[in-house]
């Protein structure tokens, strides 16, 4: 086994406008002019809803927004042709909502993602589903059908706030045109303050038709939306206290550590005071794996040494994180010695799956800060940091890739992170290729994972491959290690990336198999593969080459570093088939709701 190594410009107000427009068109004689000043024109005035949305998002510093065209959205789009809003078109609307999603994952401001009304707006609804699982920031923007056709069954009607009320952080049906742009500014600041989420405004066709001279307001959230950004004095204290006097202590670090920029506070406070350092999957990133205190990810199929680590703790100190249940194996074993110090922004995640000894409510750099200016002394640890380390022996990640074999997929995985920057972005679908790249990519930065968590979305990696290009500096690197069965649902997307020439790696891990189904058949249902095995499946390299991508297949081990370098080196969107073992299996595993002490390393131990 190898080493593993906005500008936001705020809205004029509508009489601000006016005054520019004045001024511009007639000043004052008695008024000296500034030689210095800048000499830019006012933006052209709004003249209809449309144009409000559009100017809104221009206002919120929008780059990018991902979409298909249709009826109801129409007036949006004519409004967004006069734009400098680079529209990407999407092959289908799910891939649009990954998109968006993927770019807010890793730009940290909320992506946009246009539909039509109907089935363009339902189409859009698992990416939506998604980003709320996962907290990630993102503005959905609907056509609707006229205002005065809602309710009549009309053609491609359907109650989009309906549907999706519980799947966004706020939604909005917006019927004024006057309100319109103003709605699109709240939706933008909802989505990134506070702990993300996805919202949405819907547009009916006739409001963003209609004429109006009102500049959308400047994004912010509405009066009554309150984020407490401090934690209580006192528990941060007996916080602090606990930590000093911790002999087992560890610190979990989710989520939301990076969507609230607290990785280095985080990694500061993990090296000052000597603390072992466990990720949730969403986590990942948010503390360098190649640190000597990284026990990396845990849960169902997180590290042993992290399991242990969570099993054996007696002090937790968790940021950011809704303790999932793939994080934590049965409730009432996991952590079952700790005292629970939890950070989190949102109250309505303490104590809801976990109990929290020290409820610290609040945001999670600031929190950290809180907690470092608060613990004096480091607690006395050392027998527990060997302990951690004896674990990381004990139940290493190595694996056997042996000869009579087809390729091992751990192996690839390994093959392109040598192959590639730290700096890299991965992308994945769901499955067991998802589950190697976690653990077998060594992540030191964050916003360099960005999957699918929380709904566990198959088809999520090559659209959030296209937004996660858009969003990155130009020489980073994006690689999507994708599986046969995830690729399929949403391998249209090539046609985006093609006709964009977005410089995107995708590795597809082919096994003929929805594997991880085809895993949990073998443990669980007697070996019965229902609706599990392909038995066949199309050269994915050779369907890259019609797209127009490069294709590549690997067969053996000697294919695999100077096939991954050639890809990774074409300039455009390249695509390797990699055809593994088709009996290679995801270890170590905690069966659903076991205890993560007792975790599987093989076939055998299930």
């Amino acid at each position: 086994m190898s080493e593993r190594a906005a500008k936001i410009t705020p809205a004029d107000s509508e009489e601000e406008a006016d005054d520019q427009i004045t001024d511009s068109a007639a000043p004052d004689a008695a008024t000296e002019v500034d030689e210095d000043a800048d000499t830019t024109s006012a933006p052209t005035p709004v003249t209809t809803g449309a144009e409000s949305v559009v100017r809104a998002l221009e206002n919120a510093g929008v780059e990018y927004a991902f979409g298909v065209q249709g009826g109801a959205i129409m007036p949006v789009y004519d409004a967004l042709y006069d734009s400098d809003i680079t529209h990407v078109t999407m092959a289908h609307e799910q891939g649009a909502s990954h998109a968006a999603d993927a770019y807010g994952i890793v730009s940290g401001e909320p992506g946009v993602c246009l539909a039509t009304s109907g089935p363009g707006a339902t189409n859009l609804v698992t990416g939506i589903a998604d980003a709320d699982m996962d907290s990630d920031p993102m503005v959905a923007l609907t056509g609707q059908v006229p205002t005065e056709f809602v309710g009549n069954d009309a053609f491609q009607e359907t109650d989009t706030t309906g549907v999706t009320t519980p799947v966004t952080k706020d939604n909005t049906f917006s019927s004024d045109p006057d309100r319109v742009g103003s709605d699109v500014s709240e939706a933008f600041a909802l989505a990134r303050e506070g702990r993300p989420g996805p919202t949405l405004v819907d547009l009916p066709k006739d409001v963003t038709k209609a004429e109006t001279d009102r500049e959308p307001d400047a994004p912010k959230t509405p009066d009554t939306y309150h984020v407490q950004e401090r934690a209580d004095s006192e528990i941060v204290a007996d916080a602090a206290e606990r930590i000093e006097n911790a002999d087992r202590p560890v610190m979990l670090l989710g989520g939301g550590v990076i969507k609230g920029e607290a990785s280095e506070a985080c990694r500061e406070f993990a090296i000052e005071h000597e603390i072992p350092v466990i990720t949730t999957m969403p986590g990942i990133g948010s503390f360098p794996e190649d640190h000597e205190l990284s026990m990396e990810m845990a849960g169902m199929h997180g590290t042993g040494y992290a399991n242990m680590a969570i099993t054996h703790c007696d002090t937790m100190l968790a940021i950011g994180t809704r303790f999932d249940d793939r994080l934590t194996g049965g409730i009432e074993t996991f952590a079952p010695d700790a005292e629970v110090i939890h950070v989190d922004i949102d109250p309505a995640e303490i104590s809801k799956n976990i109990h929290a000894d020290y409820p610290l409510v609040g945001d999670a750099e600031t929190v950290v800060g809180q907690l470092s200016e608060a613990v004096e002394t480091s607690p006395a640890a050392k027998k527990w940091r060997v302990q951690c380390q004896q674990w990381k022996s004990d139940y290493s990640m190595a694996y056997d890739a042996p000869e009579d074999r087809p390729v091992q997929p751990e192996f690839v995985v390994e093959a392109l992170d040598e192959a590639t920057a730290d700096d890299t972005i991965v992308t994945t679908g769901v499955g067991q290729h998802q589950m190697w790249a976690c653990q077998y990519w060594t992540y030191t930065e964050p916003r360099t994972w960005v999957s699918s968590h929380g709904l566990g979305t198959m088809g999520y990696g090559l659209p959030a491959a296209i937004g996660a290009r858009l969003a990155a500096d130009d020489d980073q690197d994006v690689v999507c290690i994708d599986g046969d069965g995830s690729f399929l649902m949403t391998l249209q997307g090539l046609s985006v990336a093609v006709r964009e020439n977005l410089d995107i790696t995708v590795a597809v891990l082919n096994n003929e198999y929805i594997g991880m189904v085809r895993q949990w058949q073998d443990a669980f249902f007697e070996g019965r593969h229902s609706a599990s095995n392909y038995n066949w499946m199309p050269e994915f390299d050779k369907l890259a080459e019609a797209f127009g991508a490069a294709g590549f297949r690997i067969d053996e081990y000697d294919d695999v570093a100077d096939t991954i370098e050639e890809a990774l080196d074409y300039d455009g969107p390249s695509v390797i088939d990699v055809h593994i073992d088709p009996q290679a299996n995801v270890y170590p595993m905690v069966p659903s709701g076991g205890d993560n002490g007792q975790f599987a390393l093989e076939d055998d131990h299930l």
